[in-house]
């Protein structure tokens, strides 16, 4: 299972800070490294707004 960020994201880092792999990438929109990412699901719990789905 793959997740994605959309445009939604608000940059506001809290599933940077609660990811325990350190997937998420910041930048002008945030991102989520497929190859580190080990699909435990915390950042789509995390998300304030709903910005982060399963692809």
């Amino acid at each position: 299972m793959a997740y994605l960020i959309t445009d939604e994201c608000l940059a506001c880092g809290t599933c940077m800070e609660t990811c325990p792999s350190l997937a998420i990438q910041e930048g002008n929109l945030f991102r989520i490294n497929p190859q580190v990412c080990d699909n435990c699901g915390t950042c789509i719990n995390s998300c304030p707004v709903g910005a982060i789905i399963e692809e």
